[in-house]
């Protein structure tokens, strides 16, 4: 019951960081296993990675917007009200999460000049995107828990 209360407390836009930080770290550990697992037995070039990427992107979107909705349904007198504070924690958490795709951007641009397989490049752009999805819900998370002052 205490857990209950504890969400109830929350921010949505905290709720719906706890949402997108647990579907991405789930997704993407699915993938790595099942990835990892082929690479035991099948050499790097002939990995069949594109179906399971395709699919877990598929499915963590759908599920985020899935339990996003669920969420404002639970709370429809939160759903469109964002103050100056949730705005701001917005526009930081956001930073955070996209300096993580330029990293990768960068990375997989380099990776292709190198002429490395595409494995590589289309697993670093992947990487970058679970890292940019998490860092930015856990930066949101740690300023609605911890306080934000802005710059």
């Amino acid at each position: 019951m205490s857990a209950l209360l504890y969400i109830r407390g929350m921010a949505l836009e905290e709720k719906r960081a706890w949402i997108m930080a647990a579907v991405t770290v789930g997704t993407y550990a699915v993938y790595v296993a099942v990835v990892l697992g082929r690479l035991l037995h099948t050499p790097v070039g002939e990995v069949h990675y594109v179906a399971t990427l395709l699919w877990t992107l598929g499915i963590a979107i759908t599920a985020t917007i899935v339990l996003h909705i669920a969420v404002a349904m639970a709370a429809p007198q939160e759903a469109g009200r964002r103050d100056e504070r949730d705005r701001e924690i917005g526009l930081f958490s956001e930073h955070v999460g996209h300096s993580f795709v330029v990293i990768g951007g960068v990375a997989a641009f380099c990776m292709a000049l190198a002429e490395l397989d595409h494995f590589w490049i289309a697993n670093v752009m992947y990487l970058a995107f679970a890292l940019s999805a998490i860092f930015e819900s856990v930066s949101k998370i740690f300023a609605y828990r911890r306080g934000f002052q802005p710059w």
